[in-house]
């Protein structure tokens, strides 16, 4: 494995204060100086002084800069010579402490088996997890990444709240280019690396298959936008799915303010109203024969309105959505959109190691899907007696 570029500056400081090229009390190059010279971002370089802080070769003097130090350590322990080179990244990982900021702990329609595989990958890197849930309020995970900093971890991964503005916090760990990862979203505007679907082509092709299904009147059933780029994108790929079918979309077919699925509101509450607000949308949109959920709490909200109005599933209405944990779980087993959440975790974890080592990763990295068809689709282009 290559060695970092912090790694490789340091070892070429190292290098220079033991051949003589920097004697005693010489200043050092500074972080910005380092910085331009490698063609690395000035957290590389603070890195690599920091180290030769920690073994003593240098030390710092306030408002003066660094120097080499007057009792130098025993250089032939320090450098590693050949094949040990690689040794000093994994030395490097060992005992480390990654933070992972998660609104609530993840379920089995979406999430899980990610976190497994984001826990699996660092434990075999012999990196531990500190692990924050903010409940889906800013103010949790403002606080969480504060206590992740102040417990030194190496990087964060994050799965950011919802909402129109982005915590202090979080805006900070972007601009000072500490390691971090966003997972299912992304942030606009902000140079923050993420792993992601690719929402706008999900809904698209799940948007296109119920066309190819008869069905011309969908409608499509989320939680509120809010600067949510999944939600947006997701959005974004039903409309775009309407246009290049020729077809006019009425703003009357989205169905944007569902709240029982989010960890902030008393879900028994929510449950309720969102209950009303669908039977009040079905009611009054009479010519819809087919939905796409963004999530599968919501199709599970739906499907049981639907079957108080006395509606059969798929013979009446046909639902679609995003993620599904299994047939074991309902009745329903939904046509859905399976993310997948192994290459999210792998990718995360890949991606954050990046970044610990100083180099530079691709802010967007969007991740494939599969459309898996269940039993809540039917071919409304096929007679009645021919749809089970």
């Amino acid at each position: 494995m290559e060695t970092p570029l912090y790694e490789k500056i340091y070892l070429n400081l190292l290098k220079q204060i033991e051949t003589g090229q920097l004697q005693l009390r010489d200043q050092v190059p500074t972080e910005k100086e380092l910085a331009d010279q490698y063609q690395v971002s000035r957290i590389t370089s603070k890195k690599a002084l920091d180290k030769l802080v920690q073994i003593g070769a240098i030390e710092r003097i306030r408002g003066k800069g660094s120097f080499v130090s007057d009792t130098l350590p025993d250089f032939g322990a320090l450098v590693p010579k050949n094949d040990d080179e690689q040794s000093v990244r994994q030395g490097q990982a060992v005992n480390g402490l990654i933070g992972v900021i998660i609104p609530e702990f993840f379920s089995d329609f979406f999430g899980r088996k990610m976190l497994r595989n984001i826990e699996k990958r660092c434990s075999e890197l012999s990196l531990n997890l500190l692990v924050k849930l903010t409940y889906g309020s800013q103010e949790e995970e403002e606080e969480a990444i504060n206590t992740m900093i102040q417990h030194q971890v190496k990087g964060i991964i994050i799965y950011p709240v919802n909402g129109q503005h982005y915590t202090a916090s979080l805006l900070r760990l972007v601009l000072e280019g500490f390691p971090l990862v966003l997972i299912d979203r992304h942030l606009k505007g902000i140079p923050a690396c993420a792993v992601y679907t690719d929402n706008k082509t999900a809904a698209q092709s799940l948007t296109q298959y119920l066309f190819s299904q008869g069905h011309k009147h969908i409608a499509f059933v989320s939680p509120p936008e809010e600067f949510t780029s999944s939600i947006e994108e997701r959005i974004q790929g039903f409309m775009t799915a309407y246009s290049q079918k020729g077809i006019g979309v009425s703003p009357n077919y989205l169905l944007t303010d569902m709240f029982s699925t989010s960890p902030m509101f008393n879900q028994s509450d929510e449950f309720f109203e969102d209950q009303i607000k669908l039977r009040k949308f079905i009611e009054e949109n009479s010519d819809i024969t087919a939905f796409i959920a963004c999530e599968y709490e919501i199709a599970c909200v739906l499907a049981q309105v639907l079957k108080s109005l006395g509606k059969s599933i798929p013979n009446d209405y046909s639902i679609a959505c995003f993620d599904h944990p299994g047939a074991l779980y309902n009745d329903l087993n939904f046509t859905h959109i399976r993310q997948d959440e192994d290459l999210i975790g792998t990718k995360t974890v890949e991606l954050l190691l990046k970044q610990i080592d100083g180099e530079n990763a691709p802010i967007q990295n969007m991740i494939n899907f599969q459309l898996v068809e269940g039993n809540t689709v039917s071919n409304i282009t096929l007679p009645a007696h021919f749809r089970s």
